[in-house]
């Protein structure tokens, strides 16, 4: 079964592969400086999801009292 944390994972994968083809899509017909801004943006924003969802510490588990 699928966790939580792998689907976080894979998403993010996913995220910055459609982020980095869409832009080189965009890029390869022609854009302006202002597209390209946004095209990095995009880019450096989904990548910093990726990393944040891997490197992102595990909430503690609080141990019942007896």
């Amino acid at each position: 079964m699928i966790t939580t944390k792998e689907a976080a994972e894979w998403g993010s994968a996913l995220m910055v592969f459609a982020s980095g083809g869409t832009a080189g899509h965009f890029a390869s017909i022609g854009m302006t400086p202002v597209q390209w801004a946004g095209a990095v943006a995009a880019v450096l924003g989904s990548v910093t999801v990726a990393v944040a969802v891997r490197v992102w510490p595990a909430p503690a588990k609080v141990k019942a009292r007896d």
